[in-house]
């Protein structure tokens, strides 16, 4: 018996649909290896260390400051509350030897501000105070300064460039906190996807790897919490005393409360079959206890607003989970699935992830606003920076998940089509002997499944006709063709559905690393107020000396005056700028103009400014002056090949 033809043409479109899905599996797996270097380039590469939501706003004594009689305490003060370290400070006199200090403390019972006491018999010199804290959304600040009493030494230790301290620790605890992310993201997206949409399938291996991949991260975190809050290096996650001091902590604690409920969640079935209300009152309960874990120890835990913002923290972090795990379980079992993804389970989900972007959008406008405080700080600030990229992001996103809807819609209509095609009775011809009552000879009996009762059978001879031979009846024809091109418009349908989530899972993934960035930089809101505040404690102090010297050089229209404009008039690095004035009291050039220092007091100098003619004025940066006090500024003007004059005059340096 030969095959029809038609059959044959759709096995060789099932054999040639199976090697197009093997090369697009390919082209798909090396994608995602690419982005996954870009990815781990990102994370270990490009990212610095991160600014925290608490910031300096003050030191007493004043960074740079000489005070006649040596201080009994340092003190900070900082825009948010702030934790406290065993070694937050550090202090070291003018021989870069540690002092003995008294036990870190609040000022006045203050959150916001650090104190220790000073020892009695300081002696004089420049002293550099060391400092590190942990803001109360649980990241680490650091930073250093000094002061000097009596007067400044000739050589002052130098202050630390980074005293943020180890940096692998660091970076380590970064890593854990983008896993930590992705792994929730996955438990939880699948989990949902599984109970709301009811299609297990392949996607149970992916809740068990988001399981895995949050519990291994959260221990991981919580080993690294102490010298990541210490700037230590990583052998001293297994000290007792500084593990000890971090399961005290809060975000210590967080972390414990994570791993209790990762345990938990072990018991709570996530099967198709389980959907009640028990098992999904307590997989939300569950849920929402997971993300209170990052919310008790994030930026919504400081700042404005703190209980609006925990809520909204905790919706926004579930309806990313939802919506970008959800993407990556429909990805799964688009392509893993053993047989076709019902278009019903799609249609689901779809509704699901429009439910949870509507609730990202409006804790995300929230947070946005609570974070940033203007709308300067979208560009100002590195929060708002990164908030202008996780936007453009989303928004690529939204039009990835705008075509899903898309298709998905032409996948429900293809699939209700495929099952109209296959309900609609065939008409048969039932032949009749001769003979018979005065019935039609020519009778037709709708058929869906087969033949009626009495009828003839597939492959058999009929009572009084032909035997079959084997050719495709006509009778059947259009109903196959119904039927066939129905499932090749599903089958079109899902293949542009497979790209289209693709992407958003693509897009997502930046998504969520532009978010976890943005949990570890301080906010535009608290970069103004630091800002701010900064300003307001240096108003009343020099920043800039403008000197104005005489000078006459003895000949005919050789006088006139140099105006010098010292920044910022401190000690360390200042920039020069000179003007030269003629007799007339118009700009005039001289073909020489040399600037130095001397602090006679401290027999340091003279130290040349090396200006250069900027055409029309005289400048020069990186003008060291390393000790403050009242030096000497001497001028030398040479306004022809031998005509010159040296004038002097003091300028003070604070």
């Amino acid at each position: 018996m030969r095959r029809p033809q038609g059959r044959r043409r759709r096995r060789r479109r099932r054999v040639s649909g199976r090697g197009g899905g093997q090369r697009e599996r390919r082209r798909i797996a090396q994608g995602l290896a690419l982005l996954g270097t870009v990815l781990v380039l990102v994370l270990f590469g490009g990212v610095g260390g991160a600014s925290a939501h608490a910031a300096l706003t003050g030191t007493d004594p004043q960074d740079g400051s000489v005070l006649k009689t040596a201080p009994t305490e340092v003190t900070l003060s900082f825009s948010e509350s702030i934790g406290l370290l065993d070694d937050s400070f550090r202090v070291l006199d003018p021989d870069n030897r540690r002092v003995h200090t008294g036990d870190p403390g609040h000022a006045g019972d203050r959150s916001d501000t650090a104190r220790v006491t000073l020892p009695k018999g300081l002696g004089t010199g420049t002293f550099t105070v060391a400092w590190r804290v942990v803001s109360a959304d649980s990241h680490p600040i650091s930073g250093a300064f000094t002061f000097s009493i009596g007067k400044p030494s000739a050589t002052a230790p130098p202050v630390p460039v980074n005293p943020s301290g180890n940096t692998v620790a660091g970076t380590l605890y970064d890593a854990a906190r983008y896993l930590a992310y992705g792994g929730l993201a996955l438990l939880i997206g699948a989990a949902t996807f599984v109970l709301v949409c009811g299609f297990p399938g392949p996607v149970r291996r992916l809740l068990l790897t988001g399981w895995w991949i949050l519990g291994g991260s959260t221990v991981a975190l919580l080993l690294l919490r102490g010298p990541y809050e210490r700037g230590s290096g990583p052998a001293d996650a297994f000290d007792p005393s500084v593990l000890n001091e971090t399961l005290t902590s809060r975000p210590g604690l967080a972390l414990l409360a994570r791993l209790v409920l990762l345990a938990a969640a072990v018991f709570c079935p996530v099967r198709e079959q389980a959907r009640g209300r028990l098992v999904l009152a307590l997989g939300g309960l569950l849920t929402v206890s997971l993300a209170v874990t990052w919310a008790v120890a994030e930026h919504a835990s400081a700042g404005i607003q703190v209980p609006v913002a925990m809520v909204s923290s905790v919706l926004h972090l579930l309806s990313m989970a939802v919506w970008l795990g959800g993407l990556a379980a429909l990805l799964t079992a688009l392509y893993r699935s053993a047989e076709p993804l019902p278009a019903a389970v799609v249609n689901r989900f779809s509704r699901l992830a429009l439910a949870s972007v509507t609730v990202l959008v409006v804790t995300g406008v929230y947070q946005s606003w609570r974070g940033l405080g203007s709308w300067d700080a979208l560009t100002s600030t590195s929060y708002g920076r990164l908030l202008v990229a996780k936007l453009v992001a989303v928004l690529v996103l939204l039009a990835g998940a705008g075509a899903s809807r898309r298709w998905t819609g032409r996948l429900m209509l293809a699939a209700e089509e495929a099952r109209t095609a296959a309900a609609v009775p065939v008409e048969e011809r039932v032949p009749q002997t001769v003979g018979a009552s005065a019935a039609p000879t020519d009778v037709r009996v709708g058929r869906a499944d087969g033949p009626s009762d009495g009828g003839p059978s597939d492959g058999g001879p009929s009572d009084g006709g032909a035997p079959d031979d084997g050719a495709p009846d006509p009778d059947h024809e259009p109903s196959d063709k119904a039927s066939g091109t129905a499932s090749d418009e599903a089958d079109r349908y899902r293949r542009a559905l497979r790209r289209s989530v693709l992407v958003e899972v693509v897009v997502g993934i930046v998504v969520l690393v532009i978010t976890t960035l943005l949990t570890g930089t301080q906010p535009g809101r608290a970069a103004t107020e630091a800002a701010a505040a900064s300003a307001t404690a240096a108003a009343g102090e020099t920043t800039a000396s403008t000197t104005t010297i005489p000078f006459d050089v003895g000949t005919k229209g050789g006088h006139g005056k140099v105006q010098i404009e010292l920044t910022p008039s401190r000690v360390g690095e200042n920039s020069v700028q000179a003007v030269i004035y003629g007799p007339d009291g118009g700009f005039a050039t001289v073909p020489e103009l040399r600037l130095t220092f001397t602090l006679e007091s401290q027999q340091i100098g003279p130290i040349d400014a090396e200006l250069t003619d900027k055409g029309g004025y005289w400048a020069a940066d990186g003008v060291t002056l390393p000790v403050a006090g009242t030096w000497t500024m001497k001028a030398t003007v040479r306004t022809t090949d031998i005509d010159q004059v040296t004038v002097s005059k003091t300028v003070k340096i604070g």
